[in-house]
């Protein structure tokens, strides 16, 4: 056999497997161990940050409750919203404007 037909019948896939099969599939399953703790660990994290924004949430609805405004708001939502619009679009314009003449 000469040194070419060796290399060619090595390189051929399927041929010499990469490790033998008793022993690969202790790695394929520590793989999957692996893959699953780490989606289980992204799936706590994502649940924990949840629950931070839900309690957010309720504080910031129940301040709002609390507040003067937050009762003007619940009688009227559409007008009030609008309302609020309004007096961000004209806070955004000023701030334009100030910023346009600090600038040189």
């Amino acid at each position: 056999m000469t040194l070419a037909a060796s290399i060619a019948a090595l390189s051929l896939p399927g041929e010499i497997p990469a490790l033998p099969l008793h022993t690969a599939g202790k790695y394929v399953a520590a793989a999957y161990v692996v893959l699953f703790a780490i989606v289980l660990v992204y799936v706590a994290i994502m649940a924990i940050r949840l629950s931070h924004i839900q309690d957010e949430l309720d504080e910031l609805t129940q301040l709002l409750a609390s507040s003067p405004e937050g009762e003007q708001r619940e009688a009227e939502p559409s007008q009030a919203l609008d309302a609020r619009a309004w007096a961000d679009d004209r806070e955004l314009a000023g701030a334009a404007e100030a910023r346009g003449r600090t600038q040189p």
